[in-house]
């Protein structure tokens, strides 16, 4: 599908979304644009993701529409720019949410082809933010969830649940960690694809766009160093859950562990008192058969006591 937008009476963006190769094949001879097909905006190597020749840009970055729990996985799409002084290209093959508040932006007053590519970055450069938050969010109440006191003390009356819980966190971690990962493609690309529209474009990019690409540059490389840091925190807390689970594993270790030696003493006391000899003289006592009774229950109970006393159960 092709849109047209105008500003000032004259033709400024063209937006394709989803097209064909026959639909960009006439748009770059519409346009007299060289407009690259999907294939090529999805090659990862930098060299073709950012290119510059006789005034046109040709620029790739790859978005990732977040879609709604039950909605399916959030799937990685690339969005191209091919933007010259006068126009604005823009290809992309997934519904992103924010085109339609950047198309009531640019609506608001007339705009050029390069202040209507820094409302698309710019809008782009917030919804990463604001993924970023939601994931900050939930990595809080993950932290909640497993250090919270509630924890501790439900491992200690329902540790199936203790461990359902474990494991449903590790799949959460697991899926913040992938998208994360998206949110960090897009921004490493943007890191370096506006430095380098500043440096090819200086000869004639207006004045207010330079210094908001300046403003651009510093958003994205603080958004890179939060992503660092939640990187961190996400491998900390698979870290936390993964030792809560490695305990929990020790504890029915240990918990088996110490009931099979207690019970090697009676087993072996009613092994002995058991066999089938002619003549063993216990069998002769009065309080033979209590005694053994007690011994077994001894034999058992003393070993179990000094474990408790050693603070090992």
């Amino acid at each position: 599908m092709l849109t047209e937008h105008q500003s000032g009476g004259k033709l400024v963006w063209v937006d394709l979304f989803n097209p064909t190769n026959e639909e960009i094949a006439k748009a770059c001879t519409v346009y007299q644009l060289d407009i690259p097909p999907r294939e090529q905006l999805e090659e990862i190597e930098f060299s073709s993701r950012l290119q510059y020749e006789d005034g046109v840009f040709a620029i790739s970055v790859p978005v990732t529409p977040h879609k709604k729990p039950g909605n399916g996985e959030d799937e990685t799409s690339p969005l191209g720019f091919v933007f010259t002084r006068d126009l604005l290209v823009t290809i992309r093959f997934a519904k992103l949410h924010t085109f339609e508040a950047i198309t009531k932006r640019v609506e608001r007053r007339p705009r050029s082809a390069p202040d209507i590519f820094m409302v698309i970055i710019e809008a782009l450069i917030d919804y990463g933010a604001d993924r970023l938050e939601e994931l900050r969010a939930e990595a809080l109440q993950i932290s909640q969830r497993i250090f919270h006191k509630e924890m501790q003390d439900m491992q200690k009356s329902n540790v199936s649940q203790v461990n359902r819980m474990l494991r449903d966190i590790l799949v959460e971690i697991g899926d913040m960690g992938e998208r994360l990962s998206h949110i960090r493609d897009t921004q490493l690309v943007l890191q370096r694809a506006i430095p380098f529209i500043i440096e090819h474009g200086d000869d004639w990019l207006e004045t207010n766009v330079k210094a908001r690409l300046k403003v651009a540059s510093g958003d994205v490389q603080s958004l890179n160093e939060y992503e660092v840091h939640l990187t961190d925190k996400l491998q900390f807390l698979l870290d936390a859950d993964l030792g809560f689970i490695a305990t929990e594993q020790n504890d029915l270790f240990k918990v088996m562990t110490i009931w099979s030696v207690v019970g090697i003493p009676p087993v072996i006391c009613a092994g002995i008192w058991g066999m089938n000899f002619h003549f063993m003289p216990e069998l002769t006592w009065h309080l033979g058969y209590p005694l053994a009774l007690v011994t077994i229950l001894l034999s058992g109970v003393i070993p179990l006591m000094w474990f408790k006393w050693r603070g090992w159960w």
